[in-house]
């Protein structure tokens, strides 16, 4: 098989390696694009290509409308992302994209017989959960912008710029929507590990939801709690590149 090396709007590189021998997937909490993973690149050895996908609504994607459900998203991004599993992979999903790496994989293992060397899944809870706050939304946008500004991953700089708010939340709206439309239907577990990510001072995500995630894996399942609140991400990132890394290190 050739090796893909070009890459599209909704598959991104920011430092291709062709010579890679796995293919690291990674998919954004709500609102947010393919560049939240711009930098992860300098912090990952070369036998690893670091591929953010990006969703319609932001970044490269912009003036393609948003999804407001999840299915349908997931189908599209199976479609653009097949050509690229050419090598083995891994998928990485923080909050929404948690969920959205998740229905990933099982739709890729129904239908094309793919399946990720691992699955990592961050500041989500499990899919079969059940919700834990009331949905948020349809509010009107003053209510909704106050609720969104609790998660601490927007700053109030941008939540008070009025023009700015007028791109983005239609685009978060969209996201939330995609998150509290989805219904979750048992399937047989996956059958590669899973190691699920929080942030010890997150309270919306805690040990339990987190730790519910092992019911959907027959494999290894690992949960690390890192220090900071729902965007550890933003505040903790060598810490959780470090494991990521950890668990692929057999596979690099």
């Amino acid at each position: 098989m050739i090796t893909k090396t070009t890459f599209t709007d909704w598959v991104t590189c920011p430092q291709p390696h062709p010579q890679s021998k796995l293919r690291l997937f990674c998919f954004a909490y709500a609102g947010a694009s393919a560049m939240v993973f711009r930098t992860w690149a300098n912090y990952l050895p070369k036998t690893m290509e670091l591929c953010p996908i990006e969703i319609p609504g932001r970044g490269r994607q912009i003036k393609s409308p948003p999804y407001t459900e999840i299915h349908p998203l997931v189908r599209a991004i199976a479609n653009n992302i097949i050509p690229y599993l050419d090598k083995p992979f891994a998928l990485f999903g923080y909050s929404m994209g948690s969920l959205i790496s998740f229905e990933l994989t099982r739709l890729l293992r129904s239908e094309y017989n793919f399946h990720p060397l691992h699955l990592f899944v961050a500041a989500r809870q499990a899919p079969q959960s059940p919700a834990e706050k009331p949905p948020i939304s349809q509010l009107p946008d003053t209510d909704f912008l106050t609720e969104i500004s609790q998660f601490n991953g927007t700053s109030s700089a941008v939540l008070q710029n009025a023009e700015m708010m007028q791109i983005f939340l239609p685009i978060i709206r969209a996201d939330f929507t995609v998150l509290e439309s989805y219904v979750y239907t048992p399937q047989p577990p996956l059958d590669c590990p899973i190691t699920a990510f929080g942030g010890l001072q997150d309270s919306t995500f805690g040990y339990s939801a987190l730790s519910a995630w092992e019911k959907q894996t027959t494999a290894s399942f690992s949960l690390h709690q890192i220090d900071g609140d729902h965007f550890f991400i933003n505040t903790n990132k060598s810490t959780l590149l470090n494991s990521v890394i950890q668990s692929l290190q057999f596979h690099i």
